[in-house]
This record gives structure tokens, sequence and C-alpha cells, in this order.
């Protein structure tokens, strides 16, 4: 009589995986607590230092300077794995609080928020290289919910920790008080990352890598150069801003499609159209999430902390779709729950929206905003899982690294977009520059829940 034997399945917390599984969690926890911090805190950072104008600039550029560091990531993951990419973005994140934090000065405050952008596009495409060469398959989706996860309690207690230093302490111990953290968390996952990854081989040509990375990165630059640029130009006067926007285009066009797979931005099936929707996703939530507070506390007068809360909402909803993504393991099912996600992620803009009109009670934000949680929740960890099943051995850096490009890159130009019509109807109306804002978040939701289906690839005969 013949028996079988099964093989006990791996998870998240196994013994071989525990330490780095906590280590990275840990990790996404500390910067997904700077996120809901710093967004609680900033009408007030732009009102104490005149910076109201330059107020999406400030989320902007980070998400430009970004841009650098994951492609930078992606060709040092691939050529020599994904620890240093870690050790450096952690270091510039960091020193990107601290700059933040005793800024003088709006311009020198936006400079800090540079250099967190570029730290953390270092750790977050490291980090992902993590995932696909220590994780199987099977739990990835797992250890992509446990990451929606770590911003629970960041949710939870950083509007009120933000709020409470706001009042008590100044807005500037909201970016100094993180980097206590962010050093504790690099001390716990130095070392097991480093050991579980010390004896990955890698298969790809190290000379083709660095010549690919030096190039990538170059075109980075000029890619985001452009988005800064295209930031800067709804910030100034029309004779300075056609010009600028015009150059900022043409760098875009000349650098974007060098850093993107081939028919990214024609929709082509299986991984460009994955990379598309991550950037439509992010573009969407982002650009409605950075008005949220300003919102509620200039025109629906809520302080720091209240308005904070919509934030936490928000994570809490994105933390529930996630969770329910992770219990689906049939690939054929991830089209159809990406585009259930961003069809609510769309609906959840479009119902918050209303909140600008004084007659919509309060409490409706908040319900809103959980579904537009649940939407992004679903969306965005599914689309991470399908970036890694699509992509060959020592491809993860590349193909993370375009994902996360993309990312940054729709919503940095969503952000510059949506800033500029801010900047042009802030004084000119109480309702206009947010209800625009809202419209180009959810118009790009919408994008995407369309686009959805082009993710599976055709089964050949």
């Amino acid at each position: 009589m013949m028996t079988t034997t099964t093989t006990p399945e791996v998870g998240i917390f196994s013994p071989g995986l525990r330490t780095v599984t906590i280590a990275a969690v840990t990790l996404v926890a500390v910067q997904a607590f700077e996120a809901v911090a710093v967004s609680t805190a900033m009408p007030t950072v732009a009102k104490a230092l005149g910076g109201l104008s330059s107020y999406a600039l400030a989320f902007g550029v980070p998400a430009a300077t970004a841009i650098v560091g994951m492609v930078t990531a992606g060709s040092w993951s691939d050529r020599r794995g994904p620890v240093g990419a870690l050790a450096l973005g952690w270091l510039l994140f960091v020193a990107g609080l601290l700059v933040a934090g005793t800024a003088p000065t709006m311009p020198m405050l936006i400079g800090g928020r540079a250099l967190q952008g570029l730290g953390t596009g270092l750790t977050s495409v490291a980090i992902y290289v993590v995932v696909a060469r220590t994780y199987p398959e099977k739990t990835r989706p797992r250890i992509f919910s446990a990451f929606a996860a770590a911003w629970i309690l960041p949710a939870l207690l950083g509007p009120a920790v933000a709020g409470f230093l706001v009042v008590h302490a100044g807005w500037r111990w909201v970016f100094l008080s993180v980097p206590f953290i962010a050093v504790a968390a690099a001390v716990v996952g130095w070392g097991p990352c480093r050991r579980l990854l010390a004896d990955r081989t890698h298969t790809a040509d190290p000379s083709t890598t660095v010549r690919e990375g030096v190039t990538k990165g170059l075109f980075a630059a000029v890619a985001g150069l452009a988005a800064c640029l295209l930031s800067v130009a709804g910030q100034t006067k029309v004779a300075v801003a056609v010009p600028m926007t015009i150059v900022s285009l043409v760098l875009l066009v000349v650098s974007v499609p060098r850093l993107l797979p081939r028919r990214t931005y024609r929709s082509g099936r299986g991984l460009p159209t994955v990379i598309l929707l991550r950037g439509l996703t992010s573009a969407a939530f982002t650009g409605a999430e950075v008005f949220l507070p300003l919102l509620l506390s200039r025109e629906r007068g809520l302080s720091p902390a209240g308005a904070g809360i919509v934030l936490t909402v928000g994570a809490l909803g994105w933390s529930a779709g996630s969770a329910l993504q992770g219990r689906v393991s049939s690939a054929a099912r991830r089209a159809p729950m990406l585009r259930i996600g961003l069809i609510l992620l769309a609906v959840g803009i479009t119902m918050a929206s209303a909140v600008v009109w004084s007659a919509v009670p309060l409490f409706t934000v908040y319900g809103s905003w959980v579904i537009a949680g649940v939407g992004i929740g679903i969306a965005y960890p599914t689309m991470s899982v399908l970036t890694l099943e699509l992509s060959a051995p020592d491809e993860e850096g590349r193909n993370s690294s375009a994902l996360q490009v993309n990312d940054a890159l729709l919503q940095s130009i969503t952000l510059a977009v949506s800033g500029s019509v801010f900047a042009a109807l802030v004084d000119r109306s109480h309702s206009a520059p947010y209800l625009a804002g809202f419209a180009i978040a959810a118009a790009a939701a919408a994008t995407g829940a369309v686009l959805a289906s082009r993710v599976r690839v055709p089964q050949s005969d």
C-alpha cells in the first residue's frame, strides 16, 4: 500500500520566514505612520510657513524623487540583492525627516520631503524583491495583506499623535519624532534580511545590469525632474508656467518609455496593463486623499486630529480590502477582484466629494472613505501579486521598479495638475478647487476599472 506525504503549508510566520516578516512589516508600519501623521499635520505646516499655494507640491515632489529611488533599487536589487538598497533608502528617509522637521521655510521643507521620497523609492522596491526571493508564490498575497495590515495601528494612532504634537509640541515634532522609530526598525530588519538572502545567487549578467542601471537611472532623473517642473509650473505665473510645462512634457515623453515595459500606456495585455493600473490606482487615491484633511479643516472647521480621522478610516478600509484579497489564491479571480476594487475606489471618491457642501453631514465622508479604502485595499496588493507572477527570475527588481515608477509618476503628475488647478481656484471659490481634484481622481479610478480585464494574458492553445 502506497502512502503519500504532504508538505506542510509554509506561512508568513513559519520559522524560516518569521523574522523577515516581522522586520518587513515593521518597516512598512514606520512609513505608514509617517505618511498618516504628515498628511494630518500638513495643513498646519503650510499655514505656519506661508506655503498654502505650495500645499500639493509638498506631496508631489517626494512622489517625483521616488522615481529615481525606485529605478536605482530595481537594477541594484537584480544585480546585488535588495539589502544594500534597503539600507541606503532608510538612511535617506531619516535624513529627509530631519531636514523637514528643522525647515524654516516651505522650500526647505519640500527639499526634506524630496529626500524622503528618494529613500521611500529605494526601500519600497527592495522590499518587493525580498518578497519575491524569500516567500513561496502561494504566500505572497498574505504578506502583501500583512503590509496593508501594518497600516492599521499607524492609521489609528497617527492622526491623534500628530494632532497632539501639533497642538502641544509644535508641528516640527511630527517629523522629528519618526526617526527614533525608524532607526529601531532598521536595527530589527537588517540582520534577518541579510542572513536570509546571503546565499542567493544571481543569474543576471552583472555588466548588462550595471549598464542598464546607469541608463535607466539617468532617464529616471530626467523623469523625476520633469515631474518636479510640472509641479512647480502650476505655482508660477503664466508667462513662466507655459514654457516650463512644455519642457516638462517633452522630458516625460523622452524618458518614460525607457523606464516602463513596451505598450504600458496602450494597455498591452498582462504586465503592461498591471503597471498602468497601478499608476491610475495610486493617482486616484492619493489625488483625493491629500485634499481631504485640508477640506475638512479649512472649510468644515475641524481640528488637525479631527480632520485626520478620515485617513484612519480609509486605512482601516484598505486593510479590510487587502485581507479580503489575501484569501483569493486563484489566479483566474484576480482580474475580477481588481475591477471590483477600482469600482469601489471610484464610488468612494465621488461620494466623499459631496462633503464640500456644508449641507452634507460631516459623518458621510467617513463612510465614503471606508468604501474608497476597501477598493484600493483590494486592488493594490492584487497588482503586486500579479507583477511577481508575471516576472521571470532576476527580473523581479526591474518589474517591481517599473510598477512603482509608474505609481509615483502618475501620482506626481496628478498632484501637479490638481495642485495647479487648486492654486488657480482657491481664492475664487470655496468648492470648485476641491471638486476639481476629486473629479480628476475619480476619473483615474474609473478608467482603471474599464481596463482591468486586460491584466489577463490569453492562453495559447
